[in-house]
């Protein structure tokens, strides 16, 4: 480098590059534009215990620290993943001091949703009693990760990831900044480049921040500056890899996204967001088993090839792997979007189930019982039942399958496409023989 460096520069840059004041946060317009709630609430002064719910790098420690110093109130941070219910008692005492000296405290617990309930509960009744104004940030969907009754104590504000237009207004600040960033390196980086990492940092501030003091480092000394070309800035980005978490919201999201897009025949989109998932990491047979789903759920009979590509999907990325494994996968949900659709069996199965549930345990019919005993037979198991393939068209018309004492329910409704019109016109046809039986006193019915 050309240039000394900053006296801070044992710092993180991201760190450094922190907003002292709102006027200097980047993002989040709907929170804190004009008349928004959370901007209503600092002008005001009026302090309350929130939740910061929102992806990393979006600003919520920062957001939590100027709301502190806003309101003149002493910050005192946690982090869920080192702290235990021995620093929550010291930082509640803490509180309670200032507060005995007329000064209010924000406890504000980074990753809150690390807490088990015990944690949660100990500073419960301090956030009850006004001892503190709880903040807590978290990456994960509070209503599964959090108390209720904290929940219930708490404003939920949601962040968004940051667009790539905040995200390269973040890097050029950093690039021009004398004092905190990198503006005494005299780097030169040009407007694609910029463009190119605001891209990668995938809406994660303190991710692009890292990633271009990392280039800063390795920039190449030219006449009139440090050189961040496209070979330095390629050497950064190679292990890029987009948000994604095995266990958390984006999982959840993505998968219902891809199901949706199949539902919905979009392959394109359909195939967009089983690739979002494997880049981001995602266990491709995890997603086969849920592609077999989507199979019987929304496509069903009214293409049952779809069932059969998918099992072989999963066949192929078990035996194989990668990439010949996700090929696979992608072949079996184009298919699946473009397929016709129908959740008649879905729809059959969970009302039978519901039905079994509810009616208790009849007992099957005697001429539907199996027979393979002398008492059996005496007992009159299986007497009277017709063997189809003995009736014309391999149908015994009019007969009764249900309980006894139970009328027929028609379960399954096929839908007017694909494979199931023809389906729909055998029942009809079969259901018109069963009438004709049972009006000519053929069969005597036997539902209730």
């Amino acid at each position: 480098m050309t240039a000394d460096h900053p006296q801070q520069t044992h710092i993180p840059l991201a760190e450094r590059m922190r907003p002292n004041r709102l006027e200097e946060f980047i993002g989040q317009s709907h929170l804190l534009g004009e008349g928004r709630p959370l901007l209503q609430a600092l002008e005001s002064g009026n302090l309350h215990s929130m939740l910061f719910w929102g992806p990393p790098g979006t600003g919520k420690t920062t957001l939590a620290n100027m709301i502190a110093q806003r309101v003149n109130a002493e910050f005192i941070r946690l982090s869920a993943v080192l702290s235990g219910v021995k620093d929550i008692r010291a930082a509640v005492e803490q509180a309670r001091f200032l507060r005995d000296q007329g000064r209010d405290t924000v406890l504000f617990v980074d990753e809150v949703h690390r807490f088990n309930k015990s944690q949660q509960d100990a500073f419960l009744p301090h956030v009850e009693d006004g001892t503190v104004v709880f903040i807590g940030a978290t990456t994960e969907n509070p209503s599964f990760e959090l108390n209720n009754a904290l929940l219930s104590r708490s404003r939920v504000y949601v962040l968004k990831a940051l667009g790539a237009d905040d995200i390269r207004q973040v890097i050029d600040n950093a690039l021009t900044d004398c004092e905190r960033g990198l503006g005494a390196y005299e780097l030169l980086m040009d407007d694609q480049q910029r463009d190119r990492l605001a891209q990668v940092a995938d809406g994660d501030a303190r991710r692009a921040l890292n990633l271009l003091e990392i280039a800063s480092d390795l920039a190449r000394p030219v006449d009139g500056g440090n050189l961040i070309d496209d070979a330095v800035l390629e050497s950064v980005l190679s292990d890029g890899v987009r948000r994604f978490d095995n266990k958390g919201e984006q999982f959840y999201d993505q998968i219902s996204a891809l199901h949706k897009s199949v539902r919905g025949s979009d392959p394109d989109a359909a195939l967009y967001w089983l690739c979002r998932m494997l880049d981001g990491g995602c266990d491709a047979l995890y997603i086969a088993r849920r592609v077999v789903r989507m199979a019987s759920e929304d496509i069903g009979n009214a293409d049952p090839r779809a069932l059969q590509l998918t099992l072989n999907a999963w066949d192929v990325q078990e035996r194989l792997g990668s990439p010949e494994g996700e090929l696979a996968l992608a072949q079996a949900v184009i298919y699946m979007a473009c397929a016709a659709k129908s959740n008649a069996v879905y729809t059959a199965y969970g009302q039978a189930m519901k039905t079994v549930r509810q009616q208790g345990s009849k007992e099957v019919p005697l001429h539907l019982r199996n027979a393979p005993t002398r008492l059996m037979k005496s007992l009159d198991y299986g007497r009277e039942y017709r063997y189809a393939h003995d009736e014309p068209e391999a149908y015994a018309a009019g007969e009764h399958y249900f309980p006894d004492d139970m009328s027929e329910i028609r379960f399954y409704e096929p839908v007017p496409r694909g494979l199931e019109i023809k389906i729909a016109e055998k029942l009809q046809h079969l259901r018109e023989l069963d009438r004709k039986a049972r009006q000519g006193g053929q069969i005597k019915e036997k539902s209730s």
